[in-house]
């Protein structure tokens, strides 16, 4: 594969998607030095201004890694961007599939490995938490109508209840896993607020998570698996029922409610 003039669609636009190829297809091997930026200006017919600006987007995205004085090396041959892309349209059984299998292996962690700093960051959160959820004192394991939670109120909760997930994250003193954790928030944010804001779908209660953070305190990996899955598992359920229920009625072009906008 070799470089070609860039178009007028942007300079920056064209000289991204050409590096961005050149290094998916592997053309410079993981820490290598790509040519320089004058070099590859004279490649793709274009001024080093517009290589610098699009050296700098695919440094940004983690491909590449600028040492200065020194040039710029390939870090990644993958675009994370193009993962976040399939993430951002996924539906959402796809993300409370993904939120189970990561809230699941984080609880089982924290359980056998939390220390008294982590008790007390997770009993914080559970604690605001509980502040947005407005019903720590409800019996019922789930709650089906928010519609009477205003907007500003909603936010909130979700917000409240992302870091409390969070704080059990990083009880599990994984760093790949508090960071993927992380990284996923936004989606898991999206997620969330779709679920309690729906009132065909079911929210779980805080008395659930109360008995979440008790399994971890306990030190009971199976407790708080199960814990986690009596959080999640009605919701992925009642997604599997909606959109069998519905697929053999939707038209292809009608938006699916269950499905995030692009």
């Amino acid at each position: 594969m070799s470089l070609q003039a860039a178009g007028r669609r942007s300079l920056v636009d064209d000289a991204i998607d050409q590096l961005r190829a050149q290094l998916t297809a592997g053309t410079w091997p993981v820490g290598s030095r790509i040519p320089s930026e004058s070099v590859i200006a004279e490649r793709l017919r274009v001024g080093r201004n517009t290589v610098r600006e699009a050296i700098r987007v695919l440094v940004h995205a983690g491909m590449l890694e600028s040492r200065q004085g020194d040039g710029t090396y390939v870090r990644s041959l993958t675009d994370p961007g193009d993962l976040v892309r399939r993430i951002e349209h996924a539906d959402l059984r796809d993300i409370f599939e993904m939120r189970r299998a990561l809230d699941v292996e984080a609880a089982r962690l924290a359980a056998q490995r939390r220390d008294l700093a982590d008790l007390e960051r997770i009993r914080r959160a559970l604690v605001r938490r509980g502040a947005a959820d407005g019903s720590a004192d409800t019996p019922e394991p789930h709650d089906f109508d928010r519609g009477d939670v205003a907007e500003g109120e909603l936010d909130d909760l979700v917000e409240q209840d992302v870091a409390f997930h969070t704080a059990i994250a990083r009880a599990s003193h994984n760093s790949a896993m508090v960071a993927t954790y992380r990284w996923f928030s936004d989606s898991l944010w999206r997620a969330i607020r779709t679920v309690v804001g729906d009132g065909t779908l079911p929210d779980a209660s805080h008395a659930l998570h109360v008995a979440l953070a008790d399994a971890i305190e306990a030190g009971d990996p199976d407790a708080a698996e199960r814990a986690v899955r009596d959080i999640l598992e009605p919701a992925v359920v009642a997604l599997d029922t909606l959109l069998h229920d519905r697929a053999p009625h939707d038209h292809p072009t009608e938006h699916h409610p269950m499905e995030h906008d692009a």
